[in-house]
Formats: structure tokens, sequence, C-alpha cells
């Protein structure tokens, strides 16, 4: 069974919109940096896959918002490795603490580009080990 990475992070007031919620464009970065952990705790940087020319690219993102995040709260964003042929699908949620709700849930779904072109990298496979759930 595949593991499932957390992410604690908290609301940063300027994140929030007029009526003193996390506006819903701030959710994609709060996913995104959870991705970018987990990458990190598993041996891959960002700035090495690039200079690889190995660009991991978000191809579609499918969020469905629960309740709101307000300024100041603590919350765990989560995420689960699938992998279907070249694709990679990232489930996702943010979950505020104390009270154990969910916020958000989303769906990421990321190719990478190896010199250009649609592949996956076995580097990204390995990495991920422990985290992927394999459907071929």
């Amino acid at each position: 069974m595949a593991l499932i990475f957390e992410n604690k992070m908290k609301v940063r007031d300027y994140e929030c919109d007029s009526q003193g919620v996390v506006n819903n464009a701030i959710y994609l970065h709060y996913f995104e940096a959870t991705r970018h952990e987990l990458m990190e705790k598993c041996g891959l940087r960002l700035r090495d896959l690039t200079d690889a020319n190995i660009i991991p690219v978000v191809r579609n993102a499918n969020i469905s918002y629960r309740n709101s995040l307000r300024g100041s709260d603590a919350f765990i964003c989560t995420v689960e490795a699938e992998r279907k042929g070249v694709r990679y699908y990232f489930n996702q949620q943010i979950i505020r603490i104390p009270d154990n709700t969910l916020c958000a849930n989303a769906v990421i779904e990321v190719v990478c580009l190896i010199d250009g072109k649609v592949a996956a990298p076995d580097m990204f496979d390995k990495a991920f080990a422990d985290y992927i759930t394999w459907n071929k």
C-alpha cells in the first residue's frame, strides 16, 4: 500500500480575499508546494530536473472546494501518487487543523517532458516508489 505524504502549512493573511477567506487560486499553490516537498523528500529537486531537461508539467487540475480556510488557519496538505501509462495523478487534500475539516481535494495530472517529448522518467518511479500506486 502506498504511503500518504503530509505537509503542514499555515495560511498567510495576504492569501485571503476581501471576504477574509483564502482566494481559490491559492489552493493551487498549496497543492503544488506539497508536491514539491514530496519531490525533495524523495531526492528530486526541480532545479536539477530542469537542468537535465526533464520538465514535469501540470496537464490538468480538478479541484473541489469544500470549506473555506481563513487567515492564520493551520492545515495539512496531503498527496498520494498514482501512475497510469506516462501520466502521474496526484490525489491531494487540504485538511484544516484542529477540527480535521476537509477544505479542498484535487486530482492533479502531471506529465514529464524529456527533451521536449512526453515520457515517463525512471527516476520518478524510483523516487516515488513508496508513494505511488500503479494502474497500467
